[in-house]
């Protein structure tokens, strides 16, 4: 009867034995055929268990009998860490890992007749294949990460773009709605005719707002196929048309001056022409916003060694606000924080401040020259179709 017990628990301990291996292996398979979204992002539990079998195998139950068991469960906790690392959710990977690795690092230790030393470079060596797993894991995790934050971060600047897009073109033309609208509802009982022209107005700038929304949505849809010419924004050649609107849409007095070199320039210079659009633009739905008494203003290009320098000047306001000044002050705008952080990517300046008792906006945009441009350049740039004709 004692032969019998005694020959029995070798058998015993190697079926036991084989436990952590069946456990570890029935995990991999469920892994590998569950859905991707529940096997691989709830692996670290059914892990960290089979990790608690092998190392409680390793403790009572390793004989030299039932080593290869534990040479093909280490081989497969390397499996599990690796995928764990990849798919689990942090705070689970910091347990499951760890106790998997010491599984795989400690399996040999009661195999070895030797003292601490012996015992600790056995598990420093069996360390770096499970340091090696949990290394392949965390590398396709961390460039999906970097390709997540990269895609939230191209969302965000286009959610951004798209704010300033609709700030610096709406806002302008939703300004001279308002100051079209009230003009008629106090002239509308004195001078009919005077409102049916600010009707027209609000008819022509409200085209404009949605001209530009519609631009604005066409940039942003991918799946149309449309021109590049059609995304452009407007340029130099719309200053024109900018100023007379301006003009015509309130009782303040617009003047361009814009030498023609000048105007070459900004326009072979595609960036920086877009760019001083978007900032007279900005200047004038302020002026019209925060000083629509102001009589005058004046926008002047004058060509620098730097580039092209632009100023946009409003003259003091006149003494008496009326109730329509008041309506349209209520709220300011973040356009010029945008357009100076623009300007300073482009390699130029934007700054603003009073001014002889108004306000003037300067601008430092770079561009080259025409005597600085290649032959090719200009040809290339002449013979291309000009997007947006000049409006007046």
């Amino acid at each position: 009867m004692g032969e019998t017990t005694t020959a029995a628990t070798p058998l015993l301990n190697l079926v036991l034995g084989g436990v952590p291996v069946l456990a570890a292996a029935a995990t991999v398979v469920w892994s590998l055929a569950g859905h991707r979204t529940t096997a691989h992002t709830r692996l670290a539990r059914p892990s960290a268990a089979c990790a608690l079998l092998s190392l409680t195998t390793t403790v009572t139950l390793t004989t030299d009998s039932n080593s290869y068991w534990k040479l093909a469960e280490a081989a497969l906790l390397l499996l599990l860490i690796a995928a764990v690392t990849r798919w689990s959710p942090v705070r689970e990977v910091r347990i499951a890992v760890p106790l998997a690795a010491l599984a795989v690092a400690t399996w040999p230790l009661p195999l070895i007749d030797g003292g601490f030393l012996e015992r600790t470079g056995a598990a420093s060596f069996w360390l770096i294949p499970a340091l090696t797993a949990a290394a392949v894991g965390a590398y396709p995790r961390r460039v999906d990460q970097r390709r997540r934050a990269a895609v939230s971060e191209a969302r965000r600047a286009q959610r951004l773009q798209l704010s300033r897009d609709l700030h610096d073109f709406v806002a302008h033309d939703v300004s001279g709605i308002v100051v079209q609208a009230q003009a008629a509802r106090f002239v509308a009982a004195t001078d009919p005719g005077q409102a049916v022209l600010a009707l027209e107005r609000i008819e022509k700038a409200g085209l404009n707002a949605l001209e530009a929304m519609d631009r604005t949505v066409r940039m942003l849809d991918s799946d149309q196929e449309a021109s590049g010419a059609e995304c452009l924004p407007p340029g130099v050649t719309q200053l024109a048309a900018l100023v007379d609107d301006f003009t015509a849409a309130g009782s303040t007095e617009a003047h361009l001056h814009l030498p023609p070199e000048t105007a070459d320039a900004l326009i072979h210079a595609r960036e920086a022409g877009a760019a001083a659009y978007r900032i007279v633009v900005e200047a004038l739905t302020n002026i019209r916003r925060h000083a629509p008494e102001a009589l005058r203003a004046e926008v002047r290009f004058t060509a620098t060694l730097a580039g092209v320098e632009l100023q946009v000047t409003n003259d003091a306001p006149r003494a008496s606000p009326d109730r329509r000044s008041t309506v349209l002050r209520r709220h300011g705008g973040l356009g010029l924080p945008a357009l100076t952080e623009h300007a300073e990517a482009l390699g130029g300046t934007l700054t603003a401040g009073p001014h002889e008792g108004g306000w003037r906006l300067t601008a430092i945009l770079p561009c080259k020259p025409p005597s600085q441009r290649s032959r090719s350049d200009l040809h290339d740039q002449r013979t291309r179709p000009d997007p947006h004709p000049p409006g007046r």
